[in-house]
C-alpha cells in the first residue's frame, strides 16, 4: 500500500466523516445507552460548528426492538428479526432525535439494502439523497433495512454498510467504534496482547483478526478489516477505536487512540467500485483470447472478440465477462442488449452499423469495466 500523507495530516483534512456504531456500543445495563447517544450528539454539534459533515451508520434496531418489547433474547428467525427491527427502528430513532434535538441538530433516517445499491440507478439516488441531507445540515443516521431484508440480500454486518456509505459519499474518514477498541496482536484482554496502532497492510493485519459474534452484533475484527479494505482502496483512511468519553473529538484532535489504517494513494473511481463490489450481472459475455488480452491492456470490449452470449439483459445492464477457460475475469456495463449482441458477436466494428442500423459503440467501454 502506497502511503502519502501522515496520520495527523489525513485526520486534520477530514471534513466529511462517517461514524459506525455497533449494537454492543449502544447497550448499557441491559438497555440502550442514552448517555452515549447524548455525548455523541454534543460532540457532533461541536464538529458541525467547525464545518464538518458527520454521518452515522448505526446498528441497534434489533437491540432496541428487543428492549422496547421486553423480550428475553434476540429473535432467531428472519421473520422475527424483521418484526422486532420494525419496532426497534422507530424506538431507536426516537432516542436519537430526542438527544440530537437538545443540541439543535436535525437527523434524517436512511434505510439501505444491498439489493437496492446493486442497481446503479438506486445507488445514485441514495447518493443524491444523502448529499441533499448534508446540504440541509442534517445528520443522516443510516442503517440496513432489516424490516425488508432477507438473509440472501442483507449486508450481514454494518461494518460493510459503513464502508460502502463512505465510498458512496466520498468521505474523508471512516471511524468504526468497536468494543475491542482496535486491532491487537492477541485477545484484547490478554496480558501480553499489544495494540497495533498503525496499519499499512491490511492483508498482513488480517492474521491477527478473529471473527466473532456478540449477543446483538454480527461481526468481529475480521469484518472490520475486510470492510476497511473497501474504504482504504478509495483513499479513505479508517480508524477502529474504543467507546470512550468524547472519543470522536479526541480522535479528530489527533490523539492516537485505537488502530489507524492508512488509505491507498491511488483512488478507485466510484463507478468501478460499484461494479466490483455491489453490481449483480444480468447476463454473461464469453470472449476469445484476443479480446481477453486487449482488456488486460486497458482496452474496451469490441464485438469481434465475442464468442457467445448467455442470459437476458438490456442496454446499460451489468454483465459478467468470461474467458474461454470458463473463468469470470471481470464485469462491465453493456452498451447493447443480449438480442443485439447475438446479431453482432464476432463481427468487425465497421459491420455493426449495417446490421443494427445505428451508430457503432463499444460493447463494454473500458471506463465501465472492472477486471478481477
Amino acid at each position: 500500500m502506497s502511503v502519502s500523507l501522515s496520520r495527523e495530516k489525513l485526520i486534520k483534512k477530514a471534513k466529511k466523516i462517517v461514524i459506525k456504531i455497533g449494537s454492543q456500543l449502544l447497550e448499557k445495563n441491559n438497555n440502550i445507552d442514552r448517555d452515549f447517544i447524548s455525548s455523541l450528539a454534543k460532540q457532533i454539534s461541536f464538529l458541525k460548528k467547525d464545518s464538518k459533515d458527520i454521518l452515522i451508520v448505526s446498528s441497534g434496531a434489533v437491540l432496541a426492538g428487543v428492549k422496547k418489547l421486553g423480550l428475553k433474547e434476540r429473535p432467531r428467525t428472519i421473520t422475527e428479526k424483521q418484526a422486532v427491527s420494525a419496532v426497534g427502528q422507530a424506538y431507536l430513532m426516537q432516542i436519537y432525535d430526542f438527544y440530537f434535538s437538545k443540541e439543535k441538530l436535525n437527523i434524517g433516517q436512511v434505510l439501505l439494502t444491498i439489493e437496492g445499491l446493486r442497481e446503479r440507478k438506486r445507488y445514485i439516488l441514495a447518493k443524491n439523497t444523502i448529499e441533499k441531507l448534508l446540504d440541509f445540515h442534517v445528520v443522516p443516521i443510516i442503517n440496513e433495512n432489516d424490516t425488508v431484508g432477507v438473509e440472501e440480500i442483507v449486508f450481514g454486518d454494518n461494518d460493510f454498510l459503513a464502508a460502502h456509505v463512505s465510498v458512496l459519499i466520498n468521505a474523508d474518514l471512516l471511524i468504526i467504534l468497536s468494543t475491542a477498541g482496535g486491532l491487537y496482536t492477541g485477545e484484547p484482554t490478554e496480558k501480553n496482547s499489544q495494540l497495533i496502532e498503525e496499519i499499512k497492510d491490511i492483508e498482513e493485519a488480517l492474521k491477527f483478526a478473529r471473527s466473532s459474534k456478540s449477543k446483538f452484533g454480527t461481526g468481529g475484527m475480521r469484518s472490520k478489516l475486510e470492510a476497511a479494505k473497501i474504504a482504504t482502496s478509495h483513499s479513505i483512511p479508517v480508524i477502529i477505536a474504543p467507546k470512550k468519553e468524547n472519543i470522536i473529538l479526541k480522535l479528530l484532535n489527533g490523539e492516537k487512540i485505537g488502530s489507524f489504517i492508512y488509505p491507498e494513494k491511488k483512488k478507485k473511481s466510484q463507478k468501478k467500485s460499484w461494479l466490483l463490489t455491489l453490481s449483480a450481472p444480468k447476463g454473461k459475455i464469453i470472449i476469445d483470447e484476443g479480446a481477453e488480452k486487449a482488456l488486460k491492456e486497458g482496452k474496451s470490449l469490441l464485438p469481434a472478440g465475442i464468442k457467445e452470449i448467455e442470459g437476458i439483459f438490456s442496454k446499460k445492464d451489468v454483465v459478467a465477462i468470461e474467458n474461454l477457460e470458463g473463468r469470470i475475469i471481470g464485469k462491465g456495463i453493456a452498451n447493447y442488449s443480449y438480442k443485439e449482441l447475438k446479431k453482432i458477436k464476432g463481427l468487425k466494428s465497421k459491420d455493426v452499423e449495417h446490421i443494427l442500423g445505428k451508430k457503432f459503440t463499444e460493447v463494454v467501454h473500458r471506463d465501465n469495466l472492472v477486471l478481477f
